[in-house]
């Protein structure tokens, strides 16, 4: 690697922008033609790929005749269908910009990011309409539309049944948002991240490069719409191959396998509790998952004993990746043809990196973990209305501040070791939550797990884990578990069993509401 310990890809430089991501993902829709491009995993209706292309014209036309124009927020509260990429792209062919909310957002929830995005339009499903109406109320939004009906929303098929002309607005990749989605960034409350068409389309050029999705796969899209590895990831790199994407509008893990066993499911990517599952569960003996040729994996580290335990399993690969939505999806992916278990791969094209120490702001090099920073075409624009948090975030030249503690091998391999700002500070000591986690995920008894500090006068903080068990095991077994396998400063001080570790729906930890809970168990006791 260079002196100055900037990490580069080694892949071939991918071209930059210079379309739309609607005209990226269905530049092949004609040529493809009745080739299913999205069916409905649990009633198999499915969209063609000219019904698909079609459709983004006609709810382009249908926005445009709403006065809907170029710059407009459309947001989408829906879990994954077929007709979510519809109304995707048909904003984003009309000159909007879509948003995605998790539907399950409370009202308030979803009106604060409403009202933040700027939403005009607003589109959800019939179980979600009373909540998605109050929303839309108290932030402004125009107008709720429904796919299906439901009282106080319009049809979503008014976007498409109609005999308006079709409109061809003028986009600049380079200078226009195609998509808001929601992060919390580094730190703190969601943010809007603004990415353009440019960086999306490199973004999804940069992935398929590494991942190698072909014509004749099954892409099963589990992970949401609504998150970014969802629309910018799975869903343009399929379609752009001419793969068939089969959605699933929730998880459940018999639903899951059965998804992949009658649609013949050829790859997906997921988050780490799915893979747990795919590794451990033994429904999964139950169902014919031999058509999986790759399983990604991505959202959150992945310890190196369940990656291999799940390939195993399965017969097929399995890698890990690692982005963010600042990045527009992705900055890693383990090279198919030389995985490193526990790794999240090796830099994308026309991408660098940097490990910056984070007390002295200088380069540190192979096997020194510090603070990633990543440079590329597919960063952010910046954070929405928020210059100071976009500052702290992106430099001047460009570098991307990722918050999260990492290092490289000397092969160029990443591995993500924590959150900056998870470390659990015991006696001086800095302890990563994640590695506690990856050693207690590899115990047989345990289906899932988070390590948190508690508050504690002596240490300053302990680490405490909070574990869902799969089998039979108990709170100090697993603590000698851990025990034998870290040095003092590290061991696990307590173990909570619990029903369930909360998660986001990208399969992210929701640390923060353990820290609470250790928090307020502190001030009782105290």
């Amino acid at each position: 690697m260079p002196g100055t310990h900037t990490w580069r890809s080694d892949l071939p430089a991918v071209e930059v922008g210079g379309t739309t991501v609607p005209a990226f993902a269905l530049e092949r829709a004609a040529e493809l033609g009745e080739k299913p491009a999205l069916v409905d995993g649990a009633t198999g209706r499915t969209l063609g790929y000219r019904q698909l292309a079609a459709g983004v014209e006609r709810v382009a036309a249908g926005l445009a005749a709403r006065g809907f124009g170029k710059g407009e927020v459309l947001a989408l509260a829906s879990p994954n269908l077929p007709e979510y990429a519809l109304a995707a792209y048909g904003a984003m062919a009309a000159g909007g910009v879509v948003t995605g909310a998790n539907p399950l957002l409370t009202t308030g929830e979803l009106a604060d990011q409403l009202a933040d995005a700027g939403a005009r339009l607003l589109i959800t499903v019939p179980p979600f309409a009373e909540r998605a109406i109050a929303a839309a109320g108290k932030a402004g939004v125009e107008e709720v539309l429904v796919f299906g009906e439901a009282d106080g929303a319009t049809p979503f098929r008014e976007l498409v049944a109609h005999e308006h002309p079709s409109v061809n607005v003028a986009v600049d990749p380079a200078r226009d948002l195609a998509a808001l989605p929601y992060s919390s960034g580094t730190t703190g409350l969601p943010k809007g991240v603004e990415l353009t068409h440019a960086s999306l389309v490199t973004s999804a050029r940069q992935s398929q490069a590494a991942m190698g999705v072909r014509e004749d796969d099954v892409v099963l899209a589990v992970l949401p719409f609504f998150h970014v590895m969802g629309l910018n990831l799975i869903l343009p790199c399929g379609l752009r191959a001419g793969a068939s994407v089969v959605t699933l509008a929730r998880f459940d893990l018999e639903g899951f396998l059965e998804t992949i066993q009658e649609r013949r499911v050829t790859f997906t990517i997921v988050v780490p509790p799915i893979v747990l599952a795919l590794a451990n569960h033994p429904l999964v003996d139950r169902y014919d998952l031999s058509s999986l040729r790759l399983v990604g994996c991505g959202g959150a580290p992945l310890g190196a004993d369940v990656e291999r335990r799940c390939a195993e399993r399965l017969g097929c690969d399995v890698v890990q990746g690692f982005g963010m939505s600042e990045a527009s999806a992705t900055i890693t992916i383990s090279p198919l043809e030389a995985p490193r278990p526990g790794s999240v791969g090796r830099l994308l094209p026309n991408t660098e990196a940097r490990i910056v120490d984070p007390a002295t702001g200088g380069d540190l090099g192979a096997g020194r973990a510090g603070e990633l920073w990543v440079r590329g075409p597919q960063t952010m624009r910046g954070y929405r209305d928020r210059p100071e948090a976009t500052a702290r975030t992106l430099d001047a030249e460009g570098w991307l501040r990722s918050g999260d503690l990492c290092h490289f091998d000397e092969d160029g391999y990443l591995y993500v070791v924590d959150r900056l700002k998870e470390l659990i500070k015991y006696k001086g000591h800095q302890v990563a939550p994640a590695e506690l986690e990856h050693l207690l995920l590899a115990h047989p008894a345990v289906a899932d797990a988070a390590v948190v500090p508690r508050p504690d006068p002596e240490a300053g903080e302990i680490p405490v884990a909070h574990v869902v068990l799969g089998g039979e095991a108990t709170a100090d077994e697993l603590l000698s578990w851990v025990a034998e396998r870290v040095a003092p400063h590290k061991r696990v001080r307590a173990v909570q069993l619990t029903d369930q570790i909360p998660r986001a729906p990208s399969g992210k930890l929701l640390r923060r509401v353990l820290v609470e809970a250790e928090r307020a168990r502190r001030g009782r006791e105290g």
